[in-house]
């Protein structure tokens, strides 16, 4: 390969590179661009206690909190404290939970897939004000498996992706909130 090739493809290659990490999206969508964090800098940590549980499925509260405090480890900057150190405590309530049948086997109605659906309420407080930062009531995920002959997926499977889902679609809130 000849010297201008190379060169012209070298400066498109940092062109686009550069490109690529020199900006990211504001939190704000309304500033388009921005060089600084998509989370508010004040907080530095944050406290998960067990979320309570108003349904008959005993053990989602600590499934739901448990994979909240991973997603809050794996997606954010906070640190996980507990309560009395913490800038901020996420408290919440499973309110609901549903198992749904989606579909049906014509031949036999036996189930083919089901749905399982879980909300909750939860709160996010500044422990150092008081105030309020974000509340959601009725706050849900559905998620689904098939427990029908030959794949077989078990009930527990259904539970767990929805609570991963709606652990997610909490922390997202949470970055979103402020």
């Amino acid at each position: 390969m000849n010297t201008p090739i190379r060169c012209t493809f070298r400066a498109l290659f940092l062109a686009i590179v550069s490109a690529t990490l020199l900006t990211s999206c504001a939190a704000n969508p309304s500033d388009g661009y921005s060089f600084s964090s998509n989370y508010d800098e004040s907080i530095q940590t944050i406290a998960v206690p067990i979320f309570g549980n108003n349904t008959l499925q005993r053990g989602l509260e600590l499934q739901l909190t448990e994979s909240l405090n991973k997603q809050i480890r794996d997606r954010t900057p906070w640190v996980l404290s507990g309560s009395s150190q913490a800038d901020t405590t996420l408290l919440g309530v499973i309110t609901f939970y549903e198992l749904e049948q989606v579909s049906q086997a014509p031949g036999t109605g036996l189930v083919q897939e089901q749905a399982v659906r879980i909300s909750v309420n939860f709160e996010w407080r500044d422990n150092r004000t008081g105030d309020l930062i974000l509340g959601r009531n009725g706050f849900g995920a559905t998620a689904t498996f098939v427990p029908q002959r030959g794949i077989g997926e078990r009930l527990e499977h259904g539970e767990r992706e929805a609570i991963e889902e709606l652990a997610k679609d909490i922390v997202s809130q949470l970055r979103e909130s402020w």
